[in-house]
């Protein structure tokens, strides 16, 4: 067949860079105590670059899931079958760490290190980082019972993918889950009719219920919410048995999601199933916190993640595009909104990585880094997974109709965007959260203006905007309805304050387009003098 065009000016594939030759991102790292894994990190980054990676990672979202609920037989066997793509992708980031292996590296930063490989990694295919997330948040809330932290803690943080039903003990590595929510409650967990039962002398409990959400089903254990005798309590609820016996938790169905399409999500039945206690009876709510306010970090992480996938394919796509006569990037208006996305993708990068030299410090004890974190990562998971969508939307639409197309990858990217808003409590429940801790934790508003203030006197935009929302906060009038608009602000603060701070060259575009009220309602309205060079710059070094 005779040809009849030739392919021109169409960008090549994004393959074959390091992934973590991102300026803002290797500037936290050292910035949080984390330098010394920058190597490691570079090594992780240029695997996550390969075309190798990038096809897992379309083959694991092309392939999804499946339920197997019966043998051909017909017994019971509640399998999800995934394609190998997913276990390459789960089996490297367990080598390298990015589950639960930070608790039991006694190194400074150790946390910070996992976050920027999490951030890395994340980048080729954010599904399977659903089950790392679990399993590295699960850690703290199984430490409240000593016995079950002794016996499965290593396992957790063992860097081998075992996967396979078989009993805990007898593998090599773990993953874990979460199952919380119900059908009537969702984020309301109070609401919970689960059903939690003593079931014998070795203290055990049987519980009964059905659970609407729970993720990563093909976990080896799980942490759940029910109703003991003394109230809503949190259990630990392996899928085998120490006798080999499978539990009796059954897989209704998997959710058909809008993205995330790699993992699992599913309805699940306890029939009886068999559950040991973490914590204390009527306790489960401030057992399960601490797991919960490790994924929100990863949802952070997660958003920012995204920003940062968007901003690089968008930058990639327009230095090899040419219109009207010159590069799409060289063109003054695609540079202000691919400046303007760098901007919002730095902010993102540069508040993820201070939460988690917080979340690292206070592990290790420090109640001011704690106190920070409480209301920080309220705030910061309110708004930067809001930013996420709307960034993932403009990126996309740098790349025109090719951008539509699945082949891109775009299409993926901007379908998982919103589930970090909502994950772990969408948009009204992370503002209700902050305002709960401004109420509840005075000391949590004290460090966090004590973190603001650092930057004092630096940007007059800055200080403006701080001077504004302590008046928000000292108005007393209807407060919860107010609280989104609050909230962003809070965060809007944080994220300028945290750029003057560290120098960053996103700073002053910020200041003046965030903060300063000198920019319109889309991306791609940075007042006119912004430095863009500097910007995009940072976003080319990567590819």
């Amino acid at each position: 067949m005779p040809q009849t065009h030739e392919v021109t000016n169409q960008a090549p594939p994004l393959t074959g860079h390091d992934v973590a030759a991102d300026p803002a991102l290797i500037e936290g790292l050292h910035r949080q105590g984390a330098g010394w894994s920058e190597d490691s990190l570079h090594t992780l980054g240029t695997l996550a670059g390969t075309e190798h990676f990038q096809e897992l990672g379309r083959l694991a979202n092309e392939n999804e899931p499946v339920l197997r609920t019966h043998d051909r037989y017909g017994n019971r066997i509640d399998e999800v079958e995934f394609h190998p793509a997913w276990h390459e992708l789960m089996e490297t980031a367990v080598a390298n760490g990015l589950h639960a292996a930070p608790w039991r590296d006694e190194r400074p930063g150790a946390h910070v290190a996992r976050a920027a490989q999490l951030y890395v990694w994340g980048q080729v295919e954010p599904g399977h980082i659903c089950p790392i997330s679990m399993t590295y948040a699960a850690v703290p809330a199984l430490r409240a019972n000593p016995a079950l932290a002794a016996a499965y803690e290593p396992l957790l943080a063992a860097r081998t993918y075992d996967f396979g039903l078989r009993a805990p003990a007898g593998k090599r590595g773990l993953i874990a889950g979460m199952s919380m929510t119900e059908k009537q409650g969702g984020s309301d967990v109070r609401t919970n009719t689960t059903r939690a039962v003593p079931a014998g002398e070795d203290g055990t409990y049987a519980l009964t219920g059905h659970k609407w959400f729970t993720s990563a089903p093909m976990s080896d254990l799980f942490l759940t919410l029910a109703q003991a005798p003394g109230g809503l309590s949190c259990f630990l609820l392996p899928r085998v048995l120490p006798d080999g016996t499978r539990n009796r938790i059954h897989l209704q169905r998997l959710k058909d999601k809008l993205g995330n399409r790699s993992n699992a999500s599913a309805e699940i039945e306890y029939e009886g199933a068999v559950g040991y206690l973490v914590g204390e009876e009527g306790r489960g709510v401030r057992t399960i916190i601490d797991m919960v306010n490790l994924t929100r970090l990863d949802c952070v992480l997660g958003a920012a993640t995204g920003m940062r996938a968007g901003l690089i394919r968008a930058v990639h796509h327009t230095a090899h595009r040419a219109a009207f006569g010159a590069p799409l990037i060289d063109q003054p208006l695609m540079r202000n909104v691919l400046s303007d996305l760098a901007v919002e993708s730095e902010a993102a990068t540069t508040v993820a990585i201070r939460l988690a030299g917080a979340t690292d410090r206070a592990a290790r004890g420090d109640a001011a880094e704690e106190s920070f974190r409480r209301l920080a990562l309220a705030v910061t998971k309110y708004w930067v997974c809001k930013r996420g969508p709307v960034h993932a939307a403009e990126a996309l639409e740098c790349l025109g109709g090719n951008g539509y197309v699945e082949e891109s990858g775009m299409p993926r990217l901007y379908r998982e965007a919103p589930l970090m808003s909502i994950w772990e409590g969408s948009g009204n429940v992370s503002a209700l959260d902050a305002l709960r801790a401004m109420a509840r934790q005075p000391d949590s508003v004290e460090a966090f203006f004590a973190e603001i203030d650092q930057a004092a006197g630096s940007d007059r935009r800055l200080d403006a905007s701080v001077a504004e929302l302590k008046k928000e906060l000292g108005d007393p009038a209807e407060l919860e309805f107010r609280t989104r608009r609050i909230v962003e602000s809070m965060a809007l603060v944080l994220q300028g304050s945290l750029l003057v701070r560290y120098g960053s060259p996103a700073a002053d575009a910020f200041c003046a387009s965030r903060l300063g009220g000198d920019h319109g309602r889309a991306f791609g309205t940075l007042p006119a003098g912004t430095a863009t060079a500097p910007l995009i710059d940072r976003a080319r070094h990567a590819v």
